[in-house]
């Protein structure tokens, strides 16, 4: 038993991997501000510090602790106006016509 037992805990653990592996392969790619799965890890990654800051007020009557929620907060708020101003703007495409690829033809002259 204890050999099937071990198997199972292995094959776990590589199944477990290749997901982490692949979440942070999808967040270092170009254009992954936008990935679901990303957005849905950030939000729960800030909802979990603002939780923070709440219990934190609650244990220490701090106004600091205040502060840090408004300021949380507003890094909250700006990150989602980003991202929905990410979705509105239309997509770049890897033309030669790009202002970056006019300078340097520029530069070979």
């Amino acid at each position: 038993m204890s050999e099937t037992s071990e198997t199972q805990t292995v094959n776990e653990s590589e199944t477990v991997q290749p997901d982490i592996v692949s979440f942070f392969a999808d967040i270092l790619k170009p254009g992954s501000s936008l990935h679901p799965t990303f957005l849905l890890a950030l939000d729960a990654v800030l909802g979990l510090l603002f939780c923070v800051f709440l219990s934190l007020f609650f244990l220490t009557k701090s106004p600091h602790m205040i502060a840090l929620m408004v300021i949380e907060l507003g890094l909250w708020a700006s990150v989602k106006w980003f991202v929905a101003e990410l979705r509105r703007s239309p997509p770049v495409s890897d033309d030669s016509t790009s202002p970056s690829a006019e300078t340097e033809e520029k530069k070979d002259r």
